[in-house]
């Protein structure tokens, strides 16, 4: 019997506001010591009173606006009660029966290829605004935790998706993408590691043929892409061997142990009236203004599927390419920033606009030498020492011939190393181009004394002989030689 997995995630991701969801202790996941950003409120304290966090309302908004779903002008919070050592009130503040958004979705790569499209549409149910929880610190071989209170009442925004995924790749694809666009937003760090997303996988296998979806399992607290995948690949293998014996999936929660490779089981899962919520008292309902989500609508920059496209069409590029750029918002800045400056040169030294095959050339030689080049030693691109100026020069240089792909490479070693312009660089280090005829001439004497044989091979027909010698020249000139004149030279001696 073959089964068919359903999937959907929740996900949960930090805010980067200065203070937290209802109070004004400061917001830090990057703080180390524990307890430190704590008051009355994030602690619960009899009598104190929560005051909804404006900018972290709005983060949100923009993140829905993105992500294509409709904002409710009215919202309002709830208690969602349930007890935990790590939530000191006996309740966390949510949204349940009116979320702030709804009804989105974002567009995937997916390795189930549709031939009406390259993409897969998941649907997002919801996001809604939370607080989070404070965290537990449980120690090797000791019969008690300890509690850390410090992230307890940070802005925590929940995105939960329609159960529209079927492989573990698709999950990591949607996981990876919206990563991306919370970091282009500005919204959140969104590092998993750090505990500012992390992603709860829902999954459940039946029949293939079967209308009805099988029973649910909640895998918590994943706190990395690949391992999100690897839960859902792990899901997958040990229901399937349940469901081949004739047994039944018990509906739990999960968690996922990772030196074994494996989730295991926590508790039984709890359905939503067992958090029996009920509008928050202290805190009064959202009424939103048409005006006020258009202004947050005006702050969306350009996301990244908006980025593949414009740069394909600009520069050109191939998707490995475009995918680095993308991924690295400073070295695209950077890159976009030396192509601005190529424009101004070809238009002043040419007296023209930049063609597009021209600006497609430029921008091949630029991506090339930044990904294979700069970010084996930079890997971010965010601490070159030398400026987009120079390096257009530099790629300026390559594109006229004015330097070969070995004295290039060497030029832009130093330039990463120094910060320094590449002419004074060639300069200084001797590097400048050999173009003098009559000088080349001589080494082509020599290279052709020293190779009489494929000198003969090339007399005889033998076109892949010349670009040996000229391979030659260029050593004997230790990268020097301006290929075009070598080649001239070599020709004429052979004619």
């Amino acid at each position: 019997m073959d089964y068919k997995p359903t999937i959907g995630l929740e996900i949960h991701i930090e805010l980067n506001t200065a203070s937290k969801m209802f109070c004004s202790c400061k917001n830090d996941s990057n703080e180390t010591e524990p307890n430190k950003n704590v008051c009355p409120v994030c602690l619960a304290h009899p009598g104190v009173l929560p005051v909804a966090n404006k900018e972290a309302i709005k983060k949100l908004i923009k993140a829905a606006l993105a992500l294509n779903c409709k904002i409710n002008k009215q919202s309002f919070f709830e208690r969602k009660n349930y007890f935990y050592p790590d939530l000191p009130k006996g309740y966390q503040i949510s949204q349940y029966q009116s979320p702030l958004s709804e009804n989105g979705y974002l567009d995937i790569k997916s390795e189930i290829r549709n031939p009406k499209s390259e993409t897969k549409r998941i649907n997002i149910t919801r996001i809604h605004m939370e607080e989070d929880t404070g965290s537990l610190i449980h120690s090797d071989g000791a019969d008690y935790s300890l509690v850390n209170f410090n992230r307890s009442g940070m802005p925590l925004m929940e995105l939960v998706t329609e159960p529209d995924f079927q492989t573990a790749n698709e999950v990591k694809e949607f996981v990876k993408e919206l990563q991306l666009i919370l970091k282009y937003l500005n919204v959140s760090g969104a590092n998993m590691e750090k505990g500012e997303m992390r992603c709860e996988v829902n999954i459940s296998l039946a029949d293939k043929h079967a209308k009805e979806l099988g029973v649910k399992v909640e895998v918590k607290n994943l706190n990395s892409i690949a391992v999100a995948g690897a839960s859902v690949d792990y899901e997958i293998k040990r229901q399937t061997e349940i469901l081949k014996k004739g047994e039944k999936v018990i509906q739990e929660t999960r968690g996922w142990h990772d030196a074994k490779k494996a989730t295991f089981s926590q508790r039984q899962k709890e359905q939503a009236h067992d958090y029996r919520y009920f509008p928050e008292p202290d805190l009064p309902a959202l009424n939103l203004s048409d005006e006020f989500i258009k202004d947050i609508k005006k702050e969306l920059p350009e996301l990244p599927n908006e980025k593949r496209e414009r740069f394909r069409k600009e520069y050109g590029l191939n998707d490995s390419d475009i995918e680095v750029f993308v991924g690295k918002k400073e070295l695209s800045g950077f890159f976009e920033n030396t192509m601005s400056e190529l424009r101004e040169w070809v238009g002043s030294e040419k007296g023209k606009d930049l063609k597009e095959t021209e600006t497609k050339k430029l921008a091949k030689i630029a991506s090339n030498y930044l990904i294979n080049d700069v970010l084996g030693q930079e890997e971010e691109g965010e601490s070159l020492k030398f400026s987009p100026e120079n390096f257009a020069e530099f790629i300026k240089k390559i594109y006229l011939g004015e330097v070969s792909s070995k004295i290039a490479k060497m030029v832009l070693e130093k330039m990463i190393q120094t910060g320094n312009d590449p002419s004074h660089i060639i300069r200084d280090e001797g590097w400048l181009q050999i173009s003098n005829t009559t000088e080349l001439e001589v080494i082509a004497q020599e290279v052709i004394k020293e190779n009489p044989n494929p000198a003969k091979d090339y007399k005889n027909g033998k076109q892949a002989s010349l670009q040996f010698l000229i391979g030659q020249m260029m050593a004997k000139s230790k990268g020097k030689a301006n290929p075009e004149i070598a080649k001239e030279a070599l020709t004429k001696l052979l004619s």
